[in-house]
């Protein structure tokens, strides 16, 4: 699941929850699968930058389109979920 907001602080945080365990690496596979399906580009341009054994993450998404994001941050619908 990709979408809404957690709290209120700015930078905005996305929510994005994965059903993968947490074991050798399977829930950040999936959370770059669901990311790069819920922004439209490929995996090769998700990458997870910090929290890589971490509940919280920091990801960059090469080419994401702000609309988006923003449409995502809003709780709207997403492919991966």
């Amino acid at each position: 699941m990709i979408g809404g907001r957690y709290g209120a602080a700015d930078p905005p945080v996305l929510l994005a929850r994965v059903a993968a365990p947490a074991t050798e690496g399977r829930a950040n596979r999936a959370l770059v699968e669901a990311l790069a399906a819920a922004f439209g580009v490929r995996p090769q341009r998700v990458t997870v930058v910090t929290g890589h054994s971490n509940r919280m993450k920091i990801v960059d998404i090469e080419g994401a389109d702000p609309a988006r994001a923003a449409r995502l941050l809003e709780g709207g619908p997403s492919p991966a979920g």
